[in-house]
């Protein structure tokens, strides 16, 4: 049967379902506020909750590296590679002096002692150490002494380096010993080529690495003296005489050569021994070949004789007589023989030329030398002395460094540092070391001898100079 409703009935049912679906929307609202959808909007008067955190625990800062030590050397130089001296709190540093000092070439070797002792007191102390050149040892100007007082140098091992030898000869046996030794020579006079070098790259037959020298190489004297006799005497045909001394055999080959090379004649060229008095038989057979000039780099007495003998022998009696540094000496220019003769040596002109080092000129240095000696320098080669042991000094300073207390010096850096000298200003002019140890300006005159009562005025009277 078909049932009707009525409207009461319809409205009621229509309310009740409109409750439902308010009832609906509001759960459907609350839902949507109280959801955590990222996307909702925030609501404004809800605070966010606190959530409870540690503090982060405390830790210490990394430990920074250590600074690194310091180096004691400072600016030390060189490698240790021969060595390293160490010189005790309240000890002085050594250094020796090895020169003629006895005998016919005290001459030479006393003002060369002399004036190392002079340098070191103008030095000073170096880093609060003294210097202490010891008992100065006697080279004698021969092999056997050189030899001699070298073994007792090499067997000090305290020993940092040696001013010497006077003689050319002395060093030849000398020198092997003492570099060998580590240490290191400087000679103010040694003038043979054959310790240094030929200039042109080669060593000579006598060279040792440690050997260095203030004095000039004879190439360049040779080359002087034979310039001065073929350009400004005017004569073509020469003679030269030697004793078979490295250094007069060495000066009288370079006399040769460059004369030669000039376009003169050696008509003569032979030698004598030491200890000869009759020079008659050499000097006739140089005078078999009438020579024009007569040159002989010799050394007294051996000289004394030649100058007074040669005059009396057939063909040599108005033969020009020259000589070198060797005889350019107190003793022989007081001599009548020597009279009218040319001699070659280094250039003593020294003017205002002041060590760099010391700050002391050549005037301060010779009057303090005359002061404490009672006469002036009897050889050329005073102010040499000089600046090789100044040299020597800078190169200690320079390769040593002080470390509790002590000194320490490095052998292979005193080297080091006296490979490396280049336009020193010296007593003797501007030095310059090479490869093979000749630091010498390199400058020769040629003085003429009128008055063997005038011996200063005959060192002085300059008639030549050679570059």
């Amino acid at each position: 049967m078909t049932r009707f409703h009525s409207s009461r009935t319809l409205a009621k049912r229509k309310g009740t379902f409109a409750w439902a679906i308010a009832v609906l929307a509001a759960l459907s609202l609350l839902a949507a506020s109280c959801g955590n959808d990222d996307d909702g909007p925030a609501v404004a008067d809800q605070a966010p909750l606190a959530t409870a955190t540690e503090a982060p625990m405390a830790t210490e800062a990394p430990a920074a590296d250590p600074a690194p030590a310091a180096d004691p050397r400072g600016d030390a130089v060189g490698d240790g590679s021969l060595g390293v001296v160490t010189v005790p709190a309240g000890e002085a540093i050594q250094i020796r002096s090895l020169n003629a000092i006895s005998g016919p070439v005290a001459f030479l070797g006393l003002p060369n002692q002399r004036a190392v002792e002079l340098a070191i007191a103008d030095y000073g102390d170096i880093s609060g150490f003294s210097v202490d050149m010891g008992t100065p040892l006697d080279g004698l100007c021969s092999s056997e002494g050189g030899q001699a007082a070298a073994q007792t140098i090499a067997a000090d091992e305290q020993v940092i380096g040696v001013i010497g030898t006077s003689c050319s000869g002395a060093a030849v046996a000398a020198a092997p010993l003492i570099t060998q030794a580590g240490m290191v020579i400087i000679s103010p006079s040694n003038t043979s080529p054959a310790l240094t070098s030929d200039f042109q790259g080669n060593p000579g037959e006598s060279y040792n690495a440690g050997y260095y020298r203030t004095a000039h190489n004879d190439l360049v004297q040779g080359a002087a003296m034979a310039n001065f006799v073929f350009s400004e005497l005017g004569i073509d045909n020469a003679a030269a005489l030697h004793d078979g001394d490295p250094y007069t055999q060495g000066l009288a080959s370079a006399f040769r050569n460059s004369f030669e090379e000039l376009g003169g004649t050696v008509s003569g060229f032979t030698g004598i021994n030491k200890g000869d008095t009759d020079m008659v038989p050499a000097l006739t057979e140089l005078a078999a070949g009438s020579p024009g000039a007569l040159f002989f780099p010799i050394f007294q007495p051996e000289g004394d004789f030649v100058a007074a003998q040669a005059p009396t022998v057939s063909g040599l009696e108005g033969t020009s007589l020259l000589a070198a540094d060797g005889l350019l000496v107190d003793d022989f220019l007081a001599l009548t023989d020597s009279v009218g003769m040319h001699f070659s040596g280094p250039d003593t002109r020294f003017g205002t030329n002041t060590n760099q080092s010391t700050g002391q000129s050549a005037d301060q240095i010779l009057a303090a030398y005359t002061q404490a000696h009672g006469e002036a320098p009897s050889a050329a080669f005073w102010g040499h002395a000089y600046d090789a042991a100044t040299l020597l000094l800078d190169a200690v300073a320079a390769a040593s460094w002080v470390e509790d207390g002590d000194l320490h010096i490095d052998r292979a850096g005193v080297r080091q540092h006296l490979n490396s000298v280049s336009g020193y200003n010296g007593i003797t002019g501007t030095l310059s070391c090479d490869d093979f140890g000749d630091c010498a300006s390199q400058k020769i005159t040629v003085v003429y001898h009128q008055d063997s009562e005038a011996v200063e005025a005959g060192k002085e009277n300059v008639v030549y100079s050679y570059p």
